[in-house]
Formats: structure tokens, sequence, C-alpha cells
């Protein structure tokens, strides 16, 4: 099991920028491909990004494709998800998870996750 952290969350205006971090522990790093999810008020969990093992391969859900782009650092221990031109929409909670399959947009399939940090867009 890999123990993750999150980090960047925040209040920004619609059409602002946040970056968020994700600090794994205790497991092989690189190993695992990691996923981005959210949960907003009232929702189901989702689906928001993903990244292979060796990050070179990424999936990104249809809402906030073109808008966020996942990265990792294997060195670092560490994902990524930047997020530019924010909507209210995108207001959620957002979970780090990783797994150990191929790169999967379920939530199922993951099963190492972090504790969340919210993001908030105002508009």
């Amino acid at each position: 099991q890999v123990q993750l952290v999150e980090s960047g969350g925040g209040l920004v205006q619609a059409g602002g920028s946040l970056r968020l971090s994700c600090a794994a522990s205790g497991g092989t790093f690189s190993t695992y491909t990691l996923g981005w999810f959210r949960r907003a008020p009232g929702k189901e969990r989702e689906f928001v990004a993903a990244i292979s093992w060796f990050g070179g391969r990424t999936f990104y859900a249809d809402a906030v494709k073109g808008r966020f782009t996942i990265s990792r650092s294997n060195a670092k221990n560490t994902v990524f998800l930047q997020m530019n031109s924010l909507k209210p929409d995108d207001t959620a909670v957002y979970y780090c998870a990783g797994t150990r399959r191929a790169l999967d947009v379920s939530t199922t399939a993951y099963g190492d996750w972090g504790q969340g940090t919210q993001v908030t867009v105002s508009s």
C-alpha cells in the first residue's frame, strides 16, 4: 500500500488556476498508476484524470480535457494536477488515488486514497 496526502486546494475565482499536489509514501510509487477524482456536494465521486506509472499515458474526463493537466515526478514521489480556466462546476473535494492496475477511470480500480483537498471556485 501507498499513503497519499493531497495539498494545494483553496478558493479561487472562475477563470483562475490551482495546482494540486499529492505526496506518496510507504510504497513503490513508481509502479503505481495515479488518478485524481472529485466529489461535488450531493454528487457521486467522479474520475478526473489518470497517469500511467511511467508517465507516458494520460487520460482525462471530458469535463476537464484541455483545462487540466496531470503529471508526476517519480523522483519526488508526487503527482500533480494543474487546473486552469476553473469553473464553478469544478468545485469539489479532490482526491488522489493509486492502483497497481493499468490506467483506469473507475473508482473501484483504486485501492489507495488520500484524504482529499477542497477546491472552491467562485463565480
